[in-house]
């Protein structure tokens, strides 16, 4: 069985490693054009591209795929599936409908939950306990085709985005080859319609989601560093003006009498904030202007002082806060 494989970023990948190994036949892979990064606005390939020209595989980087653009490479290869995974592009019907067993997606959520661009992100700002990936049969709404296998995966409670996304990325791996191994066996999907009622919508971060209200209680704060961390992570004001990023933190065992924002105290690694019901331990940091370094560090140097408030940004701040260090 011919695969076309469609995806970009590191998820996509270990996906796409899984497939070769499998020594299952890939004809090509499509990802997004190389993009300008760092300050020298270098060109910059996606994770896809180096793996798959480091094993001989070949690429294409079209601008679109409107108007059929794509449709004489596909008469070329002529895949008999096309897996897509994070490729960031919306496919039109003439590719969704080309191959002889469809375009198989691999979804990071446990479909209807979760439909959208940001699903690992969402489902940790919201404190879930389980996700998983859905490789399901793409139609042309978003999320919306009928399921074909599920990849359940616990969400533990020091997870962050880095570590749930690879624990997703593994079981996306799982879910895309069952569902071509049974392709070739059974010639036909065990297919499940989602029940749309169920449907959530996992918005794209921005800028604005960044910011930390620590007023919000001390799990909900935790569980949106987590979902940030380490990219794009969440922040708030130092007194002096200067935006702080806390990158690793935990929930802290003591009460706290003292208004939201408010540094308790500093001990081991961090400094401990009060949170409206309870307190949050700051464990690592990246002051404005400075490198990563522990919460204790920070009040070592006197960046940060017991007593001091740390406030939310402004509606100024979110402007010009949206895009910056990402």
């Amino acid at each position: 069985m011919k695969i076309l494989f469609m995806g970009t970023p590191e998820f996509a990948l270990e996906i796409l490693k899984k497939l070769y190994e499998a020594d299952e036949c890939i004809v090509g892979v499509v990802c997004q054009p190389d993009k300008p990064s760092g300050r020298g606005h270098k060109m910059k390939s996606c994770p896809t591209k180096i793996w798959a020209e480091e094993n001989g595989i070949e690429v294409f980087q079209p601008q679109t795929l409107r108007d059929e653009a794509f449709l004489p490479v596909l008469e070329r290869l002529s895949p008999d599936i096309i897996v897509v995974a994070a490729y960031g592009k919306i496919l039109p019907s003439y590719i969704i409908n080309y191959p002889r067993y469809g375009c198989i997606n691999a979804h990071a959520s446990l479909l209807p939950k979760y439909r959208g661009a940001a699903p690992i992100q969402r489902a940790l700002i919201n404190g879930e306990s389980e996700s998983g990936v859905t490789a399901m049969k793409m139609d042309e709404g978003l999320d919306t085709g009928d399921i074909i296998f599920v990849e359940k995966v616990e969400i533990s409670p020091s997870d962050n985005f880095e570590s749930l996304h690879d624990k997703l990325a593994a079981a996306g791996g799982e879910a895309i080859l069952k569902t071509v191994r049974w392709a070739k066996e059974n010639k036909a999907y065990p297919l499940k319609k989602q029940d749309s009622s169920l449907s959530t919508y996992a918005e794209k971060i921005t800028g604005a989601d960044r910011i930390i209200d620590f007023s919000i209680g001390a799990e909900k704060t935790y569980n949106l560093i987590r979902a940030l961390s380490p990219f794009p992570r969440a922040f708030c004001v130092m007194p002096n003006g200067k935006k702080l990023q806390i990158t690793a933190a935990r929930l802290a065992d003591c009460a706290a009498d003292a208004p939201s924002g408010t540094v308790l105290f500093a001990a081991g690694e961090g400094f401990t904030v009060s949170c409206g019901d309870g307190a949050l331990e700051a464990l690592e940091v990246i002051p404005e202007g400075r490198g990563k370094m522990s919460g204790a560090a920070l009040i070592r140097g006197r960046g940060l002082s017991v007593g001091d408030v740390l406030r939310r940004a402004s509606d100024v701040d979110r402007t010009s806060e949206k895009n910056k260090n990402e």
